[in-house]
Formats: structure tokens, sequence, C-alpha cells
């Protein structure tokens, strides 16, 4: 597998413990009650802490960009460009990586910097496209 290839599925992991993340703190899930919200249908939801919220818009925004993510990665390797793709395909990994506690933790500014880093390496990825 190219190191490409790897990142994509580094990276599915990491939006799967988001997914995770954001479930169980917005749902409180390791309460008696939460464990039932988080095995209902979800149809009535109680409001979520402050912590919960950041957990579940973190999960959000990490799926929204793994789909760029992936678009570019796969693009990249089916052209032959995955090699020239890396650098910003690590970059942006590695990003989401602390772009993740720092989101739900409520660390405003470092996080929107981090964010920005994220950005500049799908932009690296776009760069070794065109």
């Amino acid at each position: 597998m190219t190191p490409l290839l790897e990142l994509v599925v580094y990276m599915t992991l990491l939006t799967f413990v988001a997914i995770m993340l954001g479930a169980v703190l917005r749902n409180r899930e390791w309460t008696l009650d939460g464990m039932k919200v988080g095995l209902s249908n979800r149809d009535q939801l109680p409001a979520a802490t402050a912590l919960g919220g950041r957990a579940e818009r973190a999960a959000q925004n990490t799926k929204e960009n793994f789909i760029l993510f992936t678009a570019l990665a796969l693009t990249a390797q089916l052209a032959g460009l995955g090699e020239q793709a890396t650098a910003g395909a690590t970059l942006f990994f590695w990003a989401r990586v602390v772009y993740l506690p720092l989101y739900i933790l409520g660390i405003t500014y470092v996080r929107s910097a981090v964010w920005g880093v994220g950005i500049a390496g799908l932009g690296m990825m776009v760069l070794a496209l065109i």
C-alpha cells in the first residue's frame, strides 16, 4: 500500500473516532440515561452540553473535510501523482489530529489556525494535481 493510501486509511479511522466521540460526549453515554439515548432512535434528543455540542460539531467538520481529502487523495493516487500529494495529505492528517481535541476543548483561535494548516495541506494536494 502506498503512503497516500495509508493516510486515507488513517483519516478514515480518525473520522470514525471523531464520530464516536461526538456521539458519546453529546449523549453523555457514560451515564445510564445517556446510554439509553445512544441505543435509541434518537428521535427526541436532550439538549447537548457545551462539550457535547462541540464534539458533535467537530465530528461534522471532520466528516466534511474527509470528503474533500478522500476525493483529492484517490484522484492523486489514480493519476499516478500520489507521491507528490503525500506531503499535503500528511500535513492535513496531522492538522486534523491536533484540531479535534482543540475543537472539543473549546480552544478558539488556535483551533482556527490549525484548521488553516489542514486546508493548506489540501491546497498542496490540489497543486500536485494541477
